[in-house]
């Protein structure tokens, strides 16, 4: 159920976004390169390092903001809007609860991904009910999603772009229309090819 929408990153810097943190201790693999932004060229990489390159190619005005940490996500205090993109469950709500009441943090915006359907979630962090309705979606394990998720014959975890690029661009949206003071919605859930959108 879980997959790494990088594109979300990728579209943020296409809006303008200059100051970016990156977390990710995983290097890019072949897999990757059918429904994220990777090339070829960025197999073996970093994903924190080969997503740089990528952002700095959309946008050089990042230069000298944008920082990598490529031990991912060990306990440090975040601050501004976190996208949450990460494979483990468990780690996604390690990373909520730990900020639940960090004063810094604006929004988290989640994003979750199966084969053709996508769920978004997101929380105003200045809204308790908020966040703690976005830390109950997460309350089951990452063997239970697994369990949920289409794999292949390799048991390699299977997502269509369409599905990711669709999820990403709606859960950008959602962060704009926020940031401008539009209404945040808190879940957005979509199928890539039976053409269903959802949001709340």
């Amino acid at each position: 159920m879980f997959y790494r929408p990088k594109c979300s990153k990728e579209l943020l810097a296409r809006f303008g976004l200059t100051r970016i943190t990156l977390y990710d201790f995983d290097a890019v693999e072949p897999k990757n390169i059918a429904n994220q932004m990777f090339r070829q060229e960025h197999t073996g990489m970093m994903k924190t390092l080969a997503l740089s390159d990528i952002i700095h190619e959309i946008n050089p005005d990042v230069k000298g903001h944008l920082r990598t940490e490529e031990k991912g996500f060990t306990g440090q205090k975040l601050s501004g809007y976190v996208f949450l993109c990460v494979d483990n469950i468990e780690l996604r709500r390690e990373i909520a609860i730990s900020n639940r009441e960090n004063p810094y943090i604006r929004a988290m915006f989640d994003f979750r991904t199966r084969l053709t359907d996508a769920q978004h979630y997101s929380a105003d962090w200045s809204d308790m009910e908020s966040v703690d309705s976005f830390i109950r979606s997460m309350d089951f394990s990452h063997e239970e999603a697994m369990a949920e998720t289409p794999v292949s014959a390799c048991n390699i975890a299977l997502s269509a772009a369409p599905a990711v690029r669709i999820v990403c661009a709606l859960g950008t949206a959602n962060f704009v229309n926020f940031v401008k003071g539009g209404e945040l919605r808190k879940f957005i859930q979509i199928d890539a090819f039976k053409f269903i959108l959802d949001a709340f």
